[in-house]
């Protein structure tokens, strides 16, 4: 069948895949892992392949933003002459312009067969074939078995009869095949076809992203079915990981291409699997460990996992929390142990070195006032635990969802609110025009208007989201520390923060207590280091550890020793506060604060900025390395170089050039603890 299939191939034509355009500059900064895959598995079966990605071309110019688009589009699709097949891969946002672009492209060449695939057919088959003559077919759910047969199928000259997992046009209507079983075994998948789309280090210059994130299909599907996702249904409820062995290879391979920093493992539900979880963490730490950010839930990883993974080089994990309320959870689909502490899981995950993101979803139906301060509480309490990233976000009852099916009809787009599932996309004229003659298709442009307090609540919450993350992200501590000396929750600090009208850096210092003072101007610090000390940044020079390049050296030679870290003089410990804040119950009272004056020191490490307490002799020393000759730090410091060579030992310091052997001197007391 292989030998045959590849002499089919060739004669049938282009099979293009299109990645349907959007302007979410998240998604633009990578390549789509499911058609690299794709891609690469048609290539194996002997067909000639082409992919485009639309999002891509519009990001660098290629294609025009605005309602020129669709147009434009369905022109560049065509360049190269018309294939014999057009494939539009399509998320729930880009399925309005996908049709507008398949509708111009069946103008201009009538003879092309274009295929339908992706998320965003998900329960919109049969629809998609009945209402938009331009599609011949829909591919649902894992594409590469079913997809190839249609094509052997088409190009024998037969229809689709039989293809499982197809649903496509005939004389008098549309054919809904039966399910197609996923892949069992995803080592039978190939190789993603990098060398389809342009280079990875090209992503990244038109989207500016750096941190260098190359995404990779690790794994497909999810055995749940939340009733605000749509991932369960479209990969048929099965969960597979890529074998342990291949994922690390894969990992590798993708690592080399230029431009490339850190792996994104796509996969929903890494960890269910938790055999395979722990063999890859395993590889990776025998290998030397790889940096990579995962996807999965919460109650997938204990104590011994999180720790494997650290090891291994996972740096940061996307959670789907949804609500602190676990009943609420449950009634969503979530399916999830009520009685498990969310916080010490976090805790657990930051002590391995891995980086929390919260997913948490504000309004779902049943929520409550009661409900939204627990979600909001805890987000607070997450930030104080574990240093998270917040990501808060509206009700978007998606078609093909367990809410699209119950609540669709009490859902509408509402133009100040657009749900994040649809940012960058549905904006020109022609793609509004499809969202509103086909409301019931295209509910991922719309919110949850039906609920108590209708679109004012709703603008209330997105306010919300857009401003709470980024206090809790930015001053967790302070943001707790004020909220129990006012004694109000999270709910009710933030109401006060938006009715004074001003930054909560102001209220918080407009309250004049030492505690708060004393948080806050930590905080800031730690930010300030951390913002001169990220991808790109100047003036702290290389991470902790690194030995500085001959240029390097010449140049701190020249102009002496510079400080990595910056000096804080307090007139409270801020990391022993942080911790009783950390390990305050909910509401309890704030205890008496004291004041004791403490200096730390903020510098860069492997893993985020550290917090040092130190004494005064090693304050003075790090304020004098400001880039003045080391002749010159002597004069005001004897015994300054030993103590710098010490300092430059623990990372506060440039390293400093070699000046030959060094007479023992007396130094001024190191770092006296790590906060």
């Amino acid at each position: 069948m292989d030998e045959q299939r590849s002499t089919i191939g060739p004669s049938a034509g282009c099979v293009r895949i299109v990645s349907a355009p959007h302007a979410d500059t998240f998604g633009y900064a990578m390549p789509p892992p499911g058609l690299l895959r794709l891609g690469g598995w048609l290539e194996r079966e002997g067909w000639r392949v082409e992919l485009r990605d639309f999002a891509h071309l519009l990001a660098r110019g290629d294609l025009p933003a605005g309602d020129g688009l669709a147009d434009a589009a369905a022109e560049r699709a065509l360049v190269g002459g018309a294939p014999w097949v057009l494939g539009l891969s399509v998320m729930g946002a880009t399925l309005p312009i996908a049709l507008a672009i398949a509708k111009r492209v069946r103008a201009r060449a009538p003879n092309v067969r274009i295929v339908m695939g992706g998320p965003g057919t998900t329960g919109l088959d049969r629809l998609l074939l009945e209402r938009f003559p331009a599609i011949d077919a829909v591919v649902r759910g894992e594409g590469e078995v079913a997809f190839c047969e249609l094509l052997e199928r088409w190009a024998r000259g037969r229809d689709a009869a039989g293809v499982l997992g197809v649903t496509w046009r005939t004389a008098t209507g549309a054919e809904r095949e039966s399910d197609r079983a996923p892949i069992a075994d995803l080592a039978r998948l190939a190789a993603p076809a990098w060398h389809l789309l342009p280079p990875l280090a090209e992503y990244k210059r038109v989207s500016g992203e750096d941190e260098g994130l190359v995404p990779i299909d690790s794994g497909r599907g999810c055995v749940y079915d939340c009733s605000f996702c749509t991932i369960g249904r479209f990969w048929g409820r099965r969960s597979r990981p890529l074998p342990a062995v291949r994922l690390a290879d894969e990992i590798d391979a993708a690592l080399r291409l230029a431009g490339a920093r850190r792996a994104y493992l796509c996969h929903d539900l890494f960890g269910a699997d938790r055999k395979h979880a722990l063999e890859l963490a395993r590889e990776l730490s025998a290998r030397g460990g790889r940096p990579f950010e995962i996807r999965a839930r919460i109650d997938h990883l204990d104590g011994e996992l999180a720790r494997a993974l650290g090891a291994a080089g996972c740096y940061r994990v996307l959670l789907g929390i949804e609500s602190a309320d676990g009943a609420l959870r449950n009634a969503h689909g979530k399916r999830m142990d009520v009685e498990l502490d969310l916080r010490a899981r976090l805790v657990e995950l930051s002590r391995a070195g891995i980086t929390p993101i919260l997913s948490l979803i504000l309004g779902l139906p049943g929520e409550g006032e009661a409900g939204l301060r627990a979600t909001l509480d805890l987000a607070l309490r997450a930030s104080l635990a574990a240093g998270v990233h917040l990501s808060f976000h509206l009700v978007n009852p998606q078609p093909g969802c367990g809410l699209g099916e119950t609540h669709g009809a009490d859902s509408r787009p509402v133009d100040d609110l657009p749900p994040d599932m649809a940012l960058g996309a549905g904006t020109s004229a022609c793609e509004r025009e499809l969202i509103q003659a086909h409301p019931d298709m295209f509910s991922t442009f719309a919110v949850l208007t039906g609920e108590p307090g209708g679109i004012e609540r709703l603008r209330m919450l997105r306010q919300l989201s857009d401003r709470l993350a980024r206090r809790l992200e930015r001053t967790p501590r302070t943001f707790a520390a004020l909220a129990a000396l006012r004694g109000v929750d999270t709910l009710d600090l933030y109401r006060q923060v938006e009715a004074a009208g001003c930054s909560f850096e102001a209220v918080a210092r407009g309250e004049r207590d030492v505690l708060v003072d004393g948080l806050l101007e930590w905080e800031l610090g730690l930010l300030r280091t951390a913002a001169r000390s990220g991808p790109g940044a100047r003036g702290l020079g290389n991470s902790a550890g690194d030995a500085p390049t001959d240029s390097a050296a010449a140049a701190a030679a020249a102009a002496g020793p510079r400080a990595r870290a910056e000096v804080l003089r307090l007139d409270v410990d801020a990391p022993h506060w942080a911790e009783t804040l950390r390990d305050l119950p909910p509401g309890a009272p704030l205890p008496a604060v004291e004041r004791r004056p403490t200096v730390l020191a903020l510098a860069p490490g492997p893993r985020g900025v550290r917090t040092l307490r130190i004494n005064a002799p090693v304050a003075a020393l790090l304020e004098l390395a400001d880039g003045r000759p080391l002749a010159a730090i002597e004069a005001a410091l004897p015994g300054a170089e030993a103590a710098l060579m010490r300092l430059a030992q623990e990372g506060l310091v440039e390293p400093l050039p070699p000046r030959g052997p060094a007479t023992p001197q007396r130094s001024p007391a190191g770092p006296s603890e790590r906060g």
